[in-house]
């Protein structure tokens, strides 16, 4: 093939090593122009492999576009991963809320280049790790404080009315770019770039070495591009075991989490020894309102049932004492229960969610308000009935 076929611009690189040719193709996740890229790269090279940055689940859900129809929130709340589902949400109505002013849909070039593969006889390779473990291995890797500062900044940029054009996206796609974004990202949250960039670079790098032939065509998101061909070029290998592994929850993170509710029992037993039964009830008492008002309030705000107000108050006391579920779950899976959503309202959870209106009139957007609602009161009331038991020691 000659240099002018090959001209494909700045979005594609050509690697060779060990008698391999990789075509690192890099994309904008929500442009045409990647899309044709994409069908000009693998019909011209022909290759023995295409590799895409995609897992079973979302090559699943891109091709079916049923993903939020199958959900099930009360299953999802009983295994607690309502925070890292909410995370995707956000992200997700986001991309969609701009392919759609662009015409294009979010990972059309992904399906693209499995359509040409199909139609090439051209076997496919999904290379990306499981957007699950993706997700949970980022949740899990951040503080309290950065998980708060995550969300408050996902729910900003969801609610942000931009516009951007193809122009912009092509300029957003150049390397130089890209890196001084990624650079800010690792700035703010090394942690989750690591996660969410870093370890997938590796992890896609490694399946493309994985693939069978001497010519492999890969289509991965622009970002990737740098972090592949350097590991291309150093021979990095990866045990992609280890970089599956869901990561356990810090000793410290533990150890604060039990001494909290231990203080206030022990403070509260004290009180009781030292100035008498009355004034241990009354700070017991204090323990439980400072706790269930505010998080029966914020399923009010949320417009929960009423059994669901009901359970936050009397759940938030007792879940406050227990790292191991929070009031917030408890509170979702009882509107979740008593307010199932409908399938229209699954098939438009990502249109709506763009709305702030629409997390009150969407059952699935309102589950999700009620946890965050009465998970915040919770932890305000955790605050107030900490300061004021341990204040009533001296």
């Amino acid at each position: 093939m000659s240099q002018i076929e090959r001209d494909y611009g700045n979005d594609v690189e050509i690697v060779n090593v060990d008698g391999r040719e990789y075509i690192i193709v890099g994309t904008a996740h929500i442009s045409q122009q990647s899309a044709d890229l994409v069908r000009k790269v693998i019909e011209n090279e022909k290759p023995d492999t295409v590799c895409v940055e995609l897992d079973q689940q979302r090559y699943k859900a891109l091709r079916e576009q049923k993903k939020w129809e199958n959900l099930d929130l009360k299953t999802v709340t009983r295994q607690k991963q309502l925070a890292t589902l909410l995370i995707n949400l956000l992200l997700s109505s986001y991309q969609k809320r701009l392919g759609k002013k662009l015409g294009v849909m979010p990972g059309v070039e992904l399906l693209e280049a499995t359509k040409v593969a199909d139609e090439n006889e051209i076997p496919v390779e999904l290379c990306d790790r499981d957007v699950r473990i993706t997700m949970r291995r980022a949740w899990k890797s951040l503080s309290l404080f950065k998980k708060m500062q995550l969300m408050t900044s996902g729910l900003a940029g969801i609610f942000t009315d931009q516009e951007i054009s193809e122009e912009q996206l092509a300029e957003i796609r150049q390397k130089d770019v890209l890196n001084e974004m990624m650079n800010e990202l690792g700035e703010a949250m090394p942690v989750l770039k690591t996660v969410l960039i870093d370890e997938r670079d590796s992890y896609i790098t490694q399946k493309m070495t994985e693939a069978k032939g001497k010519k492999i065509v890969s289509v991965v998101g622009a970002g990737h591009m740098g972090g592949i061909k350097k590991g291309l070029l150093n021979h990095t290998k990866t045990n992609l075991e280890e970089i599956e592994i869901i990561p356990p929850t810090s000793p410290v993170v533990k150890t604060i989490g039990w001494a909290i509710p231990a203080i206030i029992i022990a403070s509260i037993f004290y009180i009781g020894y030292d100035k008498g039964l009355d004034q241990a009830g009354n700070n017991a008492l204090y323990w439980f309102l400072a706790n269930g008002i505010p998080s029966a309030l914020g399923v009010i705000i949320a417009l929960g049932h009423p059994l669901t107000v009901f359970a936050a108050f009397i759940g938030a006391p007792f879940t406050s004492l227990t790292p191991l579920i929070g009031a917030g779950y408890v509170a979702a899976f009882v509107q979740a229960y008593f307010k199932p959503p409908v399938v229209h309202e699954f098939k438009t959870v990502m249109d709506d969610a763009g709305e702030m209106k629409n997390w009150w009139s969407n059952k699935v957007l309102r589950v999700f308000l009620v946890f965050i609602l009465s998970s915040l009161g919770s932890a305000l009331g955790t605050w107030v009935g900490f300061t004021e038991i341990v204040s009533n020691l001296f």
